[in-house]
């Protein structure tokens, strides 16, 4: 069974900054490209960052560029979200996701996803 278990979340200061972890099993890792997408209450899924599978290269909204940084360690199948200048609306449960093809910033593209981890920035 393919599973992508988040970790990480919590709440903290606007300002600060967390590290979300996403750990997988089941699967290939090297051959995925992965995803991070948040959904905020009363609002629609939306893309965050991307990363390929030998992770040269990443992508990101908007909106967290500059702040946010997309990895991961293949020998460990993990893919992580570094998030500083935290700010109110990055409010949101955070969710990782597997793609067999590109790392799109389309979540229809993606395979797989894990359950979520919440991350709530208090102003």
């Amino acid at each position: 069974q393919v599973q992508l278990i988040e970790s990480g979340g919590g709440l903290v200061q606007a300002g600060g900054s967390l590290r979300l972890s996403c750990q997988a099993s089941g699967l290939t890792f090297s051959r995925y490209a992965m995803g991070w997408f948040r959904q905020a209450p009363g609002k629609e899924r939306e893309f965050v960052a991307s990363i390929n599978r030998g992770g040269e290269n990443t992508y990101y909204a908007e909106s967290v560029k500059g702040r946010f940084t997309i990895s991961r360690d293949n020998a460990k199948n993990a893919v992580y979200l570094q998030m500083n200048s935290l700010k109110p609306e990055d409010t949101a449960v955070y969710y990782c996701a597997a793609n067999l093809v590109v790392p799109s910033t389309k979540s229809y593209d993606y395979d797989y996803w894990g359950q979520g981890t919440q991350v709530t920035v208090s102003s």
